[in-house]
């Protein structure tokens, strides 16, 4: 490759440039005017001169001031002055002839002298004063001790208008106030080192006052026991005021009632008391009036339970009753459980009110049978009796009968309780069949 371009550049030279014409060159016209044809003439350049520089001013001479005539300089006060020289002592000081001896404090101690030698540096050659190191001094007295508190001299009368000759002041001693709280005896003040009693010391012991948190089902509940562990069955009469029967007629009754009085009635709490007395249960019968609201059915049942204070549980009267909407049955379980009371209803629907109640923790049950709503005689109460017997076995949470303060219930009552079918129940009180209640 490198001998080939050797080659190549070889033959290039020999060959001769070929002689061609050259090109042709246009003539450029000039404008008239234009002076670019015009000569110039070579002169010097002119430059700007350069400006002077401002000359400084001469600063002013200070002359000192002259010295006046009349005051010439005293030459001797500008020279140092001369070394001090000190004398010899005058001479011991001497105590006046009538000053007083020192008084004696009665103490035998003397005290150090104040004044100690220290030895003084030899004073130069060259000076002449000599500086007396250890001049006369007088005998330094006796200095007493001091004390943090001044004894007086018992010897001497400081009290005012004490003279000579005069007799001695006695000494005034200063009364104790009165006390005006009471002296306690001296055995049962506190001493140091004596250890402090305890409370449980006191011969009296301590009361205690605890709140009662029974709830009013179990603390008005009367006593029942069912050894046999018989199906319950509950009777439940109506006390409104219109029954011709009274409690002291039902007192010596051979199983037990219970009664629910109108809580508004005016002689509610005395027809409360017969009952209690006797030794039957008592409920608060409560109807709502219609349209009342949660607000309205929580005052009329706080207001039924404080009028009827011995009351086991509430019960639905057979008026307006107590389900008539939701949300007042719903205010109606919330204070039933804050009460403690149990819960009677008749049977509505699917029983909404009372599942709701029971699911709040309120003891609480749904009337099987009203028997004497229609008024029915005696007969037909037995019969709807027997019907209750049996279906009170069939249930695990017993039955509830319902009737009224009437003639012809209170004998039916009567008579089919020494029949054969009562004995196969046990006829409870509410409390006991409420509190029996499994969901």
């Amino acid at each position: 490759m490198i001998v080939s371009g050797l080659g190549i550049g070889a033959m290039s030279l020999m060959y001769p440039l070929r002689d061609g014409p050259a090109p042709k060159t246009g003539a450029v016209e000039v404008p008239a005017g234009s002076d670019f044809e015009g000569k110039r003439e070579d002169t010097q350049p002119t430059l700007p001169g350069g400006e002077a520089a401002p000359k400084p001013a001469e600063a002013p001479k200070i002359e000192p001031p002259a010295t006046e005539a009349g005051n010439p300089v005293n030459e001797d006060a500008t020279q140092p002055a001369s070394k001090p020289e000190t004398g010899e002592p005058e001479g011991t000081l001497t105590p006046p002839a009538d000053a007083a001896p020192p008084a004696e404090t009665g103490r035998d101690d003397t005290a150090p002298s104040p004044v100690t030698e220290v030895d003084q540096p030899a004073a130069p050659a060259g000076d002449d004063a000599r500086i007396s190191t250890d001049p006369a001094q007088p005998a330094a007295p006796e200095a007493p001790e001091e004390k943090a508190f001044p004894e007086q001299d018992k010897a001497a009368d400081v009290s005012p208008g004490a003279e000579d000759g005069a007799p001695p002041v006695p000494p005034q001693r200063a009364e104790p106030l009165p006390s005006v709280t009471d002296e306690e005896p001296e055995a049962e003040r506190p001493r140091i080192g004596t250890p402090a009693g305890s409370l449980t010391d006191k011969d009296e012991p301590a009361q205690v006052v605890t709140e009662d948190t029974t709830p009013p089902i179990r603390a008005n509940a009367v006593a029942f026991e069912n050894p046999e562990a018989k199906p319950l069955m509950s009777v439940i009469l109506l006390d409104d005021g219109t029954g011709s029967v009274g409690a002291e007629a039902l007192a010596a009754f051979p199983y037990p009632l219970t009664f629910a009085v109108d809580a508004f009635a005016p002689d509610a709490p005395d027809r409360m008391a017969r009952y209690r007395a006797a030794g039957f249960e008592v409920m608060a019968l409560l109807d709502m009036p219609q349209g009342a609201t949660p607000a309205d059915a929580e005052t009329l049942l706080r207001g039924a339970l404080n009028k009827l204070p011995e009351t086991v549980a509430v019960m639905e009267g057979d008026a307006t009753g107590l389900q008539e909407t939701k949300p007042v049955s719903d205010q109606l379980a919330a204070i039933l459980t804050e009460t403690g009371h149990g819960l009677v209803l008749f049977p509505k629907g699917l029983n909404t009110a009372q599942k709701l109640a029971a699911k709040e923790g309120v003891p609480s049950a749904t009337v099987f049978r009203d028997f004497d709503g229609k008024e029915q005689d005696a007969q037909v109460i037995r019969r709807f009796l027997d019907q209750a017997a049996f279906k009170a076995r069939q249930e695990e949470n017993g039955v509830i009968m319902l009737g009224r303060m009437r003639p012809d219930t209170i004998s039916a009552l009567l008579l089919w309780g020494l029949q054969d079918r009562a004995s196969s129940v046990a006829l409870a009180p509410i409390s006991a069949l409420l509190l029996a209640q499994k969901p």
